[in-house]
């Protein structure tokens, strides 16, 4: 049976890096952007390469007088430092800083885009993390898809950007290029519509429509609430042809294993047979746990040999796709660090399943589980 799920796992992960390769060769539409763009930054301290990431929205290929609005609870938060940086910079980009302390709901996140809106000058609105890396045509892609007819939400893939070349983040980087990203263009083809929060891209009408920030205010998973209660309205939740990075700022296994225990048990909370069905994303454990069951037997060396060359092969696959869009972001995953992937991962899978508690930005949260919406209704 380890055998058959990891063979399953392997065609699973070759599929995935088809797709992957199927979306890079997408010719993005000639497209004018005509529509000017509010983008809103919430801010919490100091990041890793935070100027960086927040740099690559002053250089986007869109027409001058978009604005950038970054949010903060205090004004002695250390990501203002940043901010600075950039006015210093870029000293005709339109930015405007909100400083305020206002809590809304238990997602301060969430909280903070409350006390930004009012300072949003225009109703197209883009809603990006603070660690996000953007290409030049990020804003040009995301408006083109804004205005197909009949899209209410758009959203785009990611990637990894480990912060330093150690173990951790390499491994924090693997994870969201060669596991998340494949496995969100498979889930996409198979029908799911899930908003990805890196970016949420919407107009102001339909955040109206929707009940607003206040609506998401209590919801850990603020953009899988968004997403849902977009298509309760009857609009489409798509994805914008191009692809951000964010940055894995993670140095110790520790702080990797917490982060995505934090993600595996939100996942969880969300969608708990898509959850335990991503068990199989992992061959390399299932190969390793089938060579150990069987006494270390000829058959199951010649599996794990060959599951390792189907997941390298898969990986490299999508470095060379991803390579085409993202403009020098994309990570390349070495070989030999598969194997501790797979396991890392399905240790974290199944420790996923003794409790619902989270950390996250020095709070210990529960992942929620949102509401079911119909169409027409908004939450309130």
């Amino acid at each position: 049976m380890c055998g058959v799920l990891a063979m399953m796992g392997a065609l699973q992960s070759v599929a995935g890096a088809y797709l992957t390769r199927r979306f890079a060769r997408r010719r993005a539409r000639t497209y004018e952007p005509h529509a000017p763009v509010t983008i809103l930054k919430p801010l919490h301290g100091d990041e890793p390469l935070l100027t960086q990431a927040l740099g690559s929205l002053c250089l986007q290929d869109y027409p001058p007088g978009y604005q950038i609005v970054f949010g903060v609870a205090e004004g002695s938060d250390a990501a203002l430092t940043a901010v600075r940086v950039l006015g210093a910079r870029f000293p005709n980009q339109d930015m405007t800083v909100v400083i305020d302390a206002t809590r809304h709901g238990t997602n301060p996140k969430v909280g903070n885009l409350m006390n930004m809106l009012p300072a949003a000058k225009h109703d197209i609105l883009v809603i990006a993390d603070s660690d996000v890396h953007a290409p030049p045509g990020y804003l040009r892609r995301l408006t083109e898809a804004g205005d197909r007819l009949g899209v209410g939400l758009v959203t785009v893939l990611y990637q990894g950007r480990p912060w330093v070349r150690g173990l951790a983040s390499s491994l924090g980087a693997t994870q969201i290029t060669h596991g998340f990203l494949p496995a969100a263009l498979l889930g996409r083809f198979l029908g799911r519509r899930d908003c990805l929060g890196a970016t949420m891209c919407l107009r102001r009408d339909m955040l109206t429509r929707i009940g607003g920030f206040d609506s998401l205010r209590d919801h850990l998973a603020d953009d899988n609430v968004l997403g849902r209660l977009v298509r309760a309205q009857g609009f489409e939740v798509v994805l914008a042809e191009t692809v951000v990075a964010t940055t894995v700022p993670e140095t110790t296994l520790l702080s990797l294993w917490r982060h995505e225990l934090r993600w595996a048990r939100t996942i969880r909370s969300l969608e708990p047979a898509g959850f335990a069905a991503s068990v199989l994303q992992y061959p390399l454990f299932w190969a390793f746990l089938a060579l150990t069951a069987s006494w270390g037997g000829i058959w199951a060396c010649g599996l794990l040999i060959l599951v390792w060359a189907i997941r390298a092969f898969a990986a490299q696959w999508i470095d060379r796709s991803l390579a085409d869009v993202t403009g020098g972001l994309a990570f390349r995953c070495p070989v030999w660090l598969l194997p501790l992937r797979d396991v890392f991962s399905a240790a974290v899978w199944a420790v996923a399943h003794f409790g619902r508690q989270v950390e996250w930005r020095g709070q210990t949260l529960d992942a929620d589980t949102p509401p079911r919406f119909t169409k027409g209704s908004h939450a309130r």
